[in-house]
Order: C-alpha cells, then sequence, then structure tokens
C-alpha cells in the first residue's frame, strides 16, 4: 500500500524499494517488469518508516500477521468484541494493523464519518490507535482503550490510553506501558534493545533478518533502540545512532526532548549533535514556539535534570520539524535545517 500524498517519484522509490511485480489502482492492473516475487508465506511487504535513515522493505509472513492480531486482541479483549475505528494510514503498520485485527481475529471495523476521532464512540467504536498528534488534537475518552504509538508519549496520559512500543518489523506494537505482551521475550544486549516474538518479520527484501546470540547461544532481534529493563519493565532511550557525545558525556536525544516538553510556549523540540572541534559533538536544539523565547528555561531544566553538560550550546528556532506521514521524527533529516 502506498501514501496517495506522495509526489509521483516518491512512488516510484517506493514500489522500487518493494520489488512489486504489479500496480492495481484506478486504471486497472499494470505489470513492473523490475518486480519480484516472494514466497508463499508472505502475507506483507511493507517500508520501514524511514525515521532514521532510508526505509527498508520487509516481509512478515501470514503466521506473524496473526500472531500480532492475537496477542493485541488477548491484552486488549474486554467483555465484547472489540470495534476499531481505524485512523492510521495502512502503509504503516500501525493503521495496517488495526484492520488485520478484524481480518485474521474476532473484531470489528467501523470507519469515521469525518476526521473528528472524538466522534468514534458515538458510531460504535470501542477502541482505536493514534500518534501522538491526534491524541493532543481530539478528545478520545469516549474509547475503552486508545494504543499511543509512534514519538515519545506525553507525560500524564488518560488512564484509558496504553503506550506501545513497536517497529514494522515486530508487526507492530508488541510492548505496552513498557511490559512486552504474552509470548514476546526482551533483554538488553550490549546497551541494545533485543527481542524475541511470534511476530517478527521474516527478512528484508534485500537483506537477511539481522541476529545476536545471547550467551546461551538464542538469536535475538537487534532493534538498534537503546534500553534499559528494570524489574521486567523496559524503558527506551531512543536509536543507538542518535545518541550524543558531548566532551565524553552521553545524551539520549528523546530523554532530553521529554524533559521539555512541558515548557509553555514550546510546540516542537529535536536536539541533534553537531560537529565541534572542542566538544567532540555540539548539543544543538531545534525548537517551534508560540513565538516565545524559551533559552533560558531550557537550559535550566536541561541542567537541574541531567547536568550542565546537558545545556543546548546553541538553541535555533525554526518553523517546523521534519516528520513521517505518521508522526515520527526524521532525525536523519534534522542537518538540513542548518
Amino acid at each position: 500500500m502506498l501514501d496517495q500524498r506522495s509526489s509521483p517519484r516518491r512512488r516510484r522509490d517506493e514500489l522500487e524499494w518493494l520489488g512489486a511485480t504489479h500496480v492495481v489502482d484506478e486504471h486497472g492492473v499494470t505489470s513492473l517488469p523490475s518486480g519480484r516475487p516472494v514466497a508463499d508465506d508472505i502475507g506483507v511487504v511493507m517500508l520501514t518508516s524511514g525515521s532514521s535513515g532510508p526505509p527498508k522493505a520487509a516481509e512478515l509472513s501470514w503466521a506473524a500477521l496473526t500472531a500480532s492480531a492475537y496477542l493485541t486482541q488477548a491484552t486488549l479483549r474486554g467483555a465484547h468484541e472489540p470495534v476499531w475505528l481505524p485512523c492510521l494510514p495502512p502503509n504503516h503498520i500501525g493503521g495496517l494493523a488495526v484492520l488485520l485485527r478484524a481480518i485474521l481475529d474476532k473484531a470489528s471495523l467501523v470507519w469515521p464519518n469525518s476526521e473528528d476521532l472524538s466522534r468514534g464512540p458515538a458510531l460504535g467504536a470501542t477502541h482505536v490507535a493514534v500518534v501522538r498528534a491526534q491524541l493532543h488534537r481530539y478528545d478520545l475518552s469516549g474509547y475503552e482503550a486508545v494504543l499511543l504509538g509512534g514519538a515519545r508519549p506525553p507525560g500524564n496520559l488518560p488512564a484509558n490510553v496504553t503506550t506501545t512500543w513497536g517497529m514494522t518489523e515486530t508487526g507492530s506494537g508488541v510492548v505496552y506501558d513498557g511490559y512486552p505482551l504474552p509470548g514476546v521475550e526482551m533483554r538488553v544486549i550490549d546497551g541494545e534493545f533485543c527481542v524475541r516474538t511470534p511476530t517478527l518479520f521474516s527478512r528484508y527484501r534485500n537483506a537477511p533478518r539481522p541476529e545476536v546470540l545471547d550467551e546461551q547461544g538464542l538469536a535475538w532481534f537487534p532493534t538498534g533502540d537503546g534500553a534499559t529493563i528494570t524489574e521486567g519493565k523496559v524503558a527506551i532511550h531512543g536509536r543507538l545512532g542518535f545518541v550524543i557525545n558531548t566532551g565524553g558525556e552521553k545524551i539520549w536525544p528523546d530523554d532530553l526532548e521529554a524533559l521539555w516538553s512541558d515548557v509553555t510556549g514550546l510546540r516542537e523540540v529535536a536536539v541533534t549533535g553537531v560537529a565541534d572541534p572542542e566538544w567532540g559533538e555540539r548539543l544543538v536544539a531545534l525548537v517551534v514556539t508560540d513565538g516565545r523565547n524559551v533559552d533560558d528555561e531550557l537550559r535550566a531544566i536541561a541542567a537541574e535534570r541531567l547536568g550542565p553538560w546537558a545545556k543546548p550550546k546553541e538553541i535555533r528556532y525554526v518553523a517546523a520539524l521534519p516528520r513521517t506521514s505518521n508522526g515520527k521524527l526524521r532525525r536523519g533529516d534534522l542537518a538540513n535545517l542548518f
């Protein structure tokens, strides 16, 4: 499935990455000579979000997709069958997973008749999966369960909201509020969050599935996220490739950004590192505000909560931050704002 908002050039690139053999659209069926077939057990070939680099095409089997639908439903099911309101684009795993819960497990769908997600319960919807921008924009208190994915969640969440961690490679969310779903195993190996799950993808289109072995020789999927696990609960710190080393001190951008989430007038913020001859990397904050200057407050909070090394050496005010279509920050594109 392709995002209809993408440019023609982008769609051509996505079709090549996916290795599609045919395109089905309003004009019928078109064959693509450069396409490549997949094994019979593969149900979906889907591009990763590309938030930390170029998208990769992941192959997910029918067994993995069915396991994802079942585990989610078993965890969230109340006294009756869930009724989901689809509102995320199905070219991302979070949106497609909602549809597959009705196809591969016991659930129903009710389609929204407007962009106002707060009207879903009046239509009979009991469950919804959203990203942070939608949680902020709409009143979702009428739903029995709200799954929140994508970017780091805000603080003080309503009781009906469950935070999720997952990837295209894990077939949607497999960690809820820091704890793994039944049948999902997790551990940290050399600082990297690793999982074993029946929902795991089979391989990339152009590469095998990466693995790391533990001391018993068991294979784990390395997610690329840094994390710590305390008493069975995981805290995800962010992508390992974006940790900032400034003057010998390591700073996780996600952690620092979360500290600033309640600053008055701050609409968006991203932290990145820029090469610096003295510090190795100079910590820079890119901010979107309502017109206020927040320099002093950002630096004071960073120093108080983390230490003086976490104070941004530079704060730049920008009009917007680069994001994927489902709201994830494109950290790899932040350098384009300099």
